[in-house]
């Protein structure tokens, strides 16, 4: 059995187990930093033994395995608020029409994640995952088709606009039939 991983039966950790004002207690000093290992143990099980509950005290491996997993998780989300944070800053300079392709890309490359990362822990790709993302990118075409499609007819109504605008304003300004014709091809030629 090396190699495989340890099945258990899906119950929860001691800590994870605790009272929830104790575990509510043990989570406050681990996010203090201020308090060692040894000081929070001494406290939560201090805390036990006052409501009675010897039985439940936790073990410095115990805690330790849960404060590697607390920080880890900590981590994890400062890194994805700092990510955050980047494309926040980075969408307020990018055109509107260029967010929802950022996005597309965006969505994309985390896909690819989740197959390289399938395939760096020997975890083959199942084929519900394939068939998600296979769905996946081709929403994600759909949508960039669409984006397309509709920049493409925005621009078509501006330049319209723009051109009876300015067929108004030539014929205002006594210009020939022929030369507001021309005007209003080269702004429609622009679209």
């Amino acid at each position: 059995m090396s190699g495989s991983k340890k099945v258990t039966r899906g119950r929860g950790s001691k800590i994870e187990q605790l009272p929830d004002e104790v575990k509510g207690f043990l989570d406050a000093m681990l996010r203090d930093r201020e308090y060692s290992q040894q000081d929070i143990l001494a406290e939560v099980n201090k805390q036990l033994e006052a409501l009675g509950l010897e039985d439940e005290k936790i073990s410095r491996s115990g805690l330790n395995r849960y404060s590697t997993k607390l920080a880890k998780i900590g981590q994890k989300m400062q890194e994805r608020q700092q990510m955050a944070n980047a494309l926040t800053s980075k969408l307020g300079e990018v055109p509107q029409g260029d967010i929802g392709k950022l996005l597309i890309n965006i969505t994309q490359s985390l896909a690819f994640d989740i197959l390289s990362d399938a395939a760096e822990n020997d975890e083959p790709a199942s084929l519900g995952m394939l068939k998600d993302l296979s769905l996946l990118v081709r929403r994600l075409e759909s949508a960039n088709m669409d984006s397309i499609k509709r920049e493409k007819e925005i621009r078509k109504a501006v330049a319209e606009e723009a051109a009876n605008t300015a067929e108004a304003v030539a014929k205002q300004a006594g210009l020939t039939a022929e030369a507001v014709a021309t005007i209003k091809a080269d702004i429609l030629g622009i679209a």
